[in-house]
């Protein structure tokens, strides 16, 4: 398969990616950095979401078992507010939405794309306790790409750090990074 047409994540975790890595150009490695922090954003973006669902998923299931008395909009911005996470040390979190691929179709977006709001006051026990469930593998497998990622994202920079430490690239060019 030809590697334009191949997602972003899956030419990154590929074990070739970091294949070559001393000898990359400087601006193949600055390319390659950039993809994978956009792919990383992108991740920690839809854990996010994942994240927010499933605390509206719990504040509703302890409302019904009558563990809460206040309603779903009452609780809201605390719920919501409640899931803020800062970044791994080094980074800053982006706090913004990533721009992201037109054509989605992942099993996140999936996830994500229904109609979860609207439905919950229609749906049983048992069917958020699935949807709970399913959030929580889906934001399980989305953690382990995005620490994955993050790995590749850190051999890279490793990389260009190298070069500049070594006086390998010039130092004058750090404005460009």
């Amino acid at each position: 398969m030809n590697g334009e047409h191949r997602r972003r994540i899956d030419q990154i975790l590929d074990e070739g990616f970091l294949a070559g890595l001393a000898d990359a150009d400087l601006d193949a490695l600055r390319e390659m950095r950039q993809m994978t922090d956009e792919v990383e954003t992108e991740l920690s973006y839809y854990r996010r979401l994942l994240h927010g669902r499933m605390d509206l998923l719990s504040f509703e299931l302890r409302r019904r078992s009558g563990d809460e008395s206040r309603s779903l909009i009452e609780a809201l911005p605390e719920i919501l507010g409640s899931g803020e996470r800062t970044g791994p040390f080094g980074r800053v979190p982006a706090i913004f939405s990533p721009d992201l691929p037109e054509d989605r179709h992942r099993p996140v977006d999936k996830v994500l794309g229904d109609d979860f709001l609207t439905r919950m006051p229609e749906l049983e026990e048992a069917e958020l306790s699935e949807m709970q469930d399913l959030l929580a593998d889906t934001e399980e497998r989305i953690s382990d790409q995005r620490r994955s990622v993050q790995k590749v994202f850190d051999a890279i920079q490793g990389e260009i750090t190298r070069r500049y430490k070594d006086g390998v690239a010039d130092s004058a060019d750090l404005l460009s990074d």
